[in-house]
This record gives C-alpha cells, sequence and structure tokens, in this order.
C-alpha cells in the first residue's frame, strides 16, 4: 500500500497582506514537499481550491516546482476541479509536471467540494453533472491519443487536433475522486479509473460498501478489480504522542470545519465531537507513530486500499510541527504499516 499526504495549502483568510501570506506558505509547502520526499513516501497530493482561506488554486504549478526538488515521490493534484477547466489545459500542465519530475505526475480529478470555481471561469451550476461526464470523457482522450477527434455540448470541438506535450508515463496516471456519491462510483469503475474515496466524518468503515460497489460494477463491464487502484484520503495528524497530536491538530482542524460548517449549516465541531472522532472507530486518523499506523492497518483490513493519503496540514498548523510530523509519518508510521502489511501477506 502506498502512503503519502495531501493538502489544500491553508493560509490565514484574514491575513492582512496576502501575497507575502501566499509567498510564505508556497515556500513551506515545497520544504513540506521535499520532507516527505527525503523520508519515502510515496505519494503528495495538492488540491485546487479558489478560496481565500487556500492557496493552491494552480496545483499543476507548484507540483512543477516540487518536481524538480524530488527525485521518487509521486505528485498528484487533490483534486483537479475537471468540471470548471478545460480538459486540455489540464492534460498539457500534468503532462509537463510529468516531464519535470521524470514520470511521477498524476492527475485525480474530481467534482470538486466548493463551487467557488464555477461562477469565476462562468460555468452554471446546473450543468454540473453533465461538464463532468463530458470534460472527464475528453480527458480520457487526450491521454490515449496524440490527435484527438472529440464533440460534446459543453465546450468546442476537437477536429482531429493534435495536443502536446506528450507525458513520459502512457498513459499519465488519472484518478477518480469521490466524497461518497454511488454514481461517481460506478462511473470510476465503469471507466476502469482508480477511485480515491475521501472520507472527512462518520466511522469510515460505513464507507466500504461504496468500494464493494466499485469492485462489482467492474466486474459487471469486463474489468478485473484486482487491476484498479483504490485510495482512502482522510484527515489526521501525528506527533511523538496522542496526547500532543491531539493538542496540536485540535484548533487548527475545528477552526477549518466550523469555518465551513457555518457556510454550509453543519453544526459546529466541539471537543467532544473532536475526541470521538479521534477514536478507533472515527474518521480523524491520529496519534502517536504506533497508534497511527494501527489504525491506518485495520482500516486497510476493511477497505483493502492500495493507497493512504493523510491531510495533516489543516487549516493554521504550525510548519515546524508540520515538518515534525512529516519526518514521524515517514520514519516512523510508515515502516511499522509496511512490515505489517508484508507479514500479514
Amino acid at each position: 500500500m502506498e502512503l503519502g499526504l495531501y493538502t489544500f495549502a491553508d493560509v490565514d483568510p484574514n491575513a492582512p497582506d496576502k501575497g507575502a501570506a501566499a509567498a510564505k506558505r508556497a515556500e513551506e509547502l515545497i520544504a513540506e514537499i521535499e520532507l516527505a520526499d527525503q523520508v519515502g513516501l510515496d505519494v503528495f497530493g495538492l488540491g485546487e481550491h479558489h478560496r481565500p482561506d487556500y492557496m493552491a488554486s494552480s496545483p499543476a504549478t507548484l507540483l512543477a516546482a516540487a518536481a524538480v526538488k524530488t527525485k521518487s515521490i509521486r505528485l498528484t493534484s487533490a483534486v483537479s476541479v475537471l468540471s470548471s477547466d478545460d480538459p486540455v489545459r489540464v492534460f498539457q500542465q500534468y503532462a509537463t509536471v510529468d516531464l519535470l519530475s521524470k514520470g511521477r505526475a498524476e492527475i485525480m480529478a474530481g467534482r470538486g467540494s466548493f463551487i467557488e470555481s464555477f461562477p469565476l471561469f462562468g460555468y452554471d451550476l446546473d450543468g454540473y453533472d453533465k461538464l463532468f461526464e463530458e470534460k472527464l470523457d475528453l480527458l480520457m482522450k487526450l491521454r490515449d491519443n496524440e490527435k484527438v477527434s472529440w464533440s460534446g455540448e459543453t465546450r468546442a470541438p476537437l477536429p482531429g487536433l493534435a495536443v502536446y506535450p506528450r507525458p513520459l508515463q502512457n498513459p499519465l496516471p488519472l484518478w477518480i475522486a469521490v466524497g461518497g456519491t454511488p454514481n461517481s462510483v460506478a462511473r470510476a469503475a465503469y471507466h476502469g479509473l482508480p477511485l480515491a474515496l475521501a472520507i472527512i466524518g462518520g466511522e469510515p468503515h460505513r464507507f466500504a460498501p461504496l468500494f464493494q460497489l466499485y469492485r462489482e460494477t467492474a466486474k459487471r463491464v469486463g474489468r478485473d478489480p484486482a487491476t484498479l487502484a483504490t485510495s482512502i484520503n482522510v484527515h489526521g495528524f501525528v506527533a511523538e504522542t496522542t496526547e500532543l497530536a491531539t493538542e496540536q491538530f485540535y484548533e487548527p482542524q475545528a477552526a477549518v470545519m466550523n469555518r465551513i460548517g457555518r457556510e454550509r449549516g453543519f453544526s459546529q465541531m466541539t471537543r467532544a465531537h473532536f475526541n470521538q472522532a479521534i477514536g478507533p472507530n472515527g474518521a480523524i486518523f491520529l496519534g502517536s507513530p504506533e497508534v497511527l499506523a494501527e489504525k491506518i492497518i485495520a482500516h486497510h483490513r476493511i477497505f483493502k486500499n492500495s493507497r493512504f493519503l493523510l491531510q495533516m496540514a489543516i487549516g493554521l498548523v504550525p510548519h515546524e510541527q508540520l515538518m515534525r510530523a512529516i519526518e514521524l509519518y515517514g520514519t516512523k508510521v510508515a515502516p511499522l504499516v509496511r512490515k505489517a502489511l508484508t507479514e500479514s501477506a
């Protein structure tokens, strides 16, 4: 199982100098990706957002900067909001990252959990599903063909036009990211694309039927489920002790979840809610290296996932604490998980 990290590159939405805050976060982000590579983690993902609390509106640009600073770690969007972007540009950008990284780029495409990009780029939210379906179809054709003939309702047709550059990997890896919608899960299986499932709340084991649906749908359309990769993407943190991890992570996590909760009319996260979520059956993967490793292993038994991505840089976690957490994740947690899974196999 691959182990990795993902982030949205959070910044302070109330910073008086937003340019300076973004510049500082960009510098820290590249250092975090470099460290993740050095400690042997497998994947680093960066999400696309267009809000004052997230800096990474152009993940491909930042991942290109990280590509020339790293050697082994895979670099992926997490996610690319494909519905409001142009598949040709998405393909070209990540093909370029692939060339710079010598074959380590990936695209994780999704419909996104925020809507800011739709009015920003002139798209109607009423076309939410149609936009994603058509643009995914075009993106898949771009991966498989140098010259593409395509027509649809959501963008201008491509009458046999060539698209460059071509990536080093053939095909460029493309994942579908979902938040729990069965139709999206079935779509990924139908197309034979790897599936990344975001589990942000509730009890993770309750999401297991979605992976079952994914594998059963793949069988129905004649695909071998054993060849399809799956990932769970979760919130969490690691420190020398569980108590320290709780102390360092609670306030940044709660601040983000409560800010989003106010926007969407959700109940606020209390310390009691947080304590329940960090328990063995909760959605936050947090603790000492031993506790975190045990929870990752336990959920691998449930999901049989081939990838696990952890979002530790949530809210305003201090950079120094985050760097220490990345170090522990790579040097302590990852070896424990890999050893356990190897022995189990």
